[in-house]
Formats: structure tokens, C-alpha cells, sequence
């Protein structure tokens, strides 16, 4: 195992008391003395903290769109990326069968584990310590958020996209189903009549092959609109009708 002065480096604070940091690397596969408490007390402090930032870096942003950007940087996949840089997985304390399984690639094991460090941080050395570690860790993906579109599924970014050009809401229908009863696949079709954009694309369920086809239309109409200068009016007129465009995507 690597040590815990490296990891200390990674995060970018010292502790005075490291058992604390032992504990909050500790899963309850290896010790009775395990994160699960200070993993409770993390989770707090974090959506503190990442509230508190959102609410400085954007001022004009209602609570509703806070809310939904807080919830999605503060979700078990991007508490295990974040994880992940930090190679926190090395410092992880697992019992013999969450070894031998791969514990330590498990995305809730890491995430756990990142909160359980914030809440020893926070005991450790304070809010404002803990604070310091959630700003240095989301600094640099706030770089690069879009608030308007972070968090939001491919049907209501659709929606939102046709409704700032004043035009009618796509259309969804089931076209084809494949498979048995208890295993069937849905394709679903997309439409923009005003655009002449028609698409499909499959999913497990009629809701998944729905966002599917969403995020086609979203890419469909992106190719509507030509780079800066790089077109006339005419040409952009006759990649218009040039459409319907029919495109299938595999289930990721």
C-alpha cells in the first residue's frame, strides 16, 4: 500500500491526527474501525461546501439550477472520478474478499471513502480545511461546466433547444420492439417537423430509447448550423432540406 504521506501531498493537507485518515480509508470489509461514520459526516460537509461555491461562482443562478448542478457534482460517478485522480484507490484498507472482487475499482467504494476523508479533514482541521480540499477538487471542473446544460437529460435540452427558437416540441413514437416479452428492445423515433429532422435510436425501455433519439435530434440540429462564415444562406437553406436524417445508435 502506498503511503499515506503521498496521499496526504495528493489532497494537499497534512493531518495532525493521520488515525483519522487511516479510519476514513478503512472500508468495513477490513476493520470494525471503518469510514461509515465519517463518510456520513463527509457527505455533509461536501454539499455544504459545494453549495457555497456554486453560490459564489454563480450569482445569477436561480436555487432550482443550483440544486440540479449541486446534485450532479455531488453523485456517486463524479465523487469516484474525482476519487480516481486523487488515486485514492492505492490508500484503500479493504478486507480479503473486496480484494480479491476488485473492491477498490467499485464506484460507491470510492466515492464512500472521498467522503469519509472530507469528514476527517473536517475533524482534523475545521470547516475551512475541508472546505479548501472540496474547492481545490472542483475548481478545475467548474473551469469547464456549463450551468445551463450540466445535469439536464438529452429530452429536456431538446426541449429547451426548440422552445429558444420558437418552434413546436419534438414528437416520440415507438416504431419498432425487438426481442421477448421480459427482454425487449424499443426503438423510438424522433421528429422535427419544422426542421425535417426525423431520427431513431434503441433502448432497453421506451424512456432510454427516447433520450437516445433526443441526443441524436440535439446533434441533427447542430449540423443545421454551419460555422461562422462558412456558408451562404442558400447552402444553409439547402442543408435544411437535405434532412430527414434517419441514424440508429447502439445501447452504450
Amino acid at each position: 500500500m502506498a503511503s499515506i504521506a503521498a496521499f496526504e501531498q495528493a489532497l494537499d493537507y497534512q493531518f495532525a491526527d493521520r488515525t483519522l485518515l487511516q479510519q476514513a480509508l478503512t472500508h468495513r470489509s477490513h476493520s470494525v474501525h471503518h469510514n461509515e461514520r465519517l463518510e456520513f459526516l463527509g457527505d455533509s460537509v461536501l454539499n455544504f461546501a459545494v453549495a457555497a461555491l456554486l453560490f459564489q461562482r454563480f450569482p445569477s443562478i436561480d436555487e432550482g439550477d443550483l440544486s440540479r448542478l449541486r446534485a450532479n457534482l455531488v453523485k456517486q460517478a463524479s465523487l469516484a472520478d474525482i476519487a480516481t485522480k486523487l488515486s485514492l484507490s492505492q490508500y484503500l484498507r479493504l478486507g480479503e474478499g473486496e480484494l480479491k472482487s476488485g473492491g477498490f475499482r467499485r464506484p460507491s467504494i470510492l466515492a464512500d471513502a472521498f467522503e469519509a476523508v472530507l469528514g476527517a479533514v473536517f475533524l482534523d482541521g475545521g470547516f475551512d480545511a475541508a472546505k479548501k480540499v472540496v474547492v481545490r477538487q472542483y475548481e478545475p471542473i467548474l473551469q469547464h461546466v456549463d450551468p445551463k446544460t450540466l445535469g439536464k437529460d438529452p429530452k429536456t435540452l431538446l426541449q429547451e433547444l426548440l422552445q429558444a427558437r420558437k418552434l413546436d416540441l419534438p414528437t416520440y413514437a415507438v416504431v419498432a420492439t425487438h426481442g421477448a416479452a421480459h427482454n425487449q428492445l424499443f426503438e423510438v423515433e424522433c421528429q422535427i417537423p419544422k426542421l425535417e429532422i426525423r431520427v431513431s435510436a434503441p433502448g432497453a425501455s421506451r424512456r432510454a430509447a427516447e433520450q437516445s433519439a433526443a441526443e441524436l435530434a440535439i446533434a441533427a440540429i447542430a449540423e443545421l448550423a454551419p460555422a461562422k462564415g462558412s456558408r451562404t444562406a442558400r447552402a444553409r437553406k439547402s442543408t435544411q432540406l437535405s434532412l430527414p436524417v434517419a441514424v440508429s445508435q447502439e445501447n452504450k
